[in-house]
């Protein structure tokens, strides 16, 4: 990851550090908070991409493209949303499977990967 991914994280990539309002203090506190939670993030983004199911979790804009745009941070931040949403999803693609029987495989793929990204 190059330098200019990581400014573009703190800056707006996820954490608008630049709306932040706060005195010298409170900056210095939310700048390390924000390492400590960028390096985590940016951590499960790359095991993401170890295991090799970033494909559900992103996507490209462009046809035939193998490396995904989105930085390692923005795939374990992307992950975490995942986590919290997991048991309010359930039921509504239970529904939805029903209503289409015949994308049963594609449903086991997801849920493969989602377990992969969630574990």
């Amino acid at each position: 990851m190059g330098i200019e991914a990581m400014f573009k994280d703190y800056k707006t990539g996820g954490y608008n550090l630049e709306s932040a309002k706060a005195n010298e203090t409170r900056l210095n506190n939310l700048i390390l908070l924000i390492a400590i939670s960028y390096t985590i993030s940016s951590f499960k983004g790359q095991e993401i991409k170890n295991k090799g199911v970033q494909e559900y979790i992103s996507r490209t804009n462009e046809r035939g493209r193998k490396e995904r745009r989105n930085s390692s941070f923005c795939l374990g931040l992307s992950s975490i949303y995942w986590a919290i949403n997991d048991d309010l999803m359930w039921k509504l693609v239970e529904n939805l499977m029903s209503l289409n029987p015949h994308k049963l495989l594609y449903y086991r793929r997801g849920i493969k990967a989602m377990n992969k990204v969630v574990n």
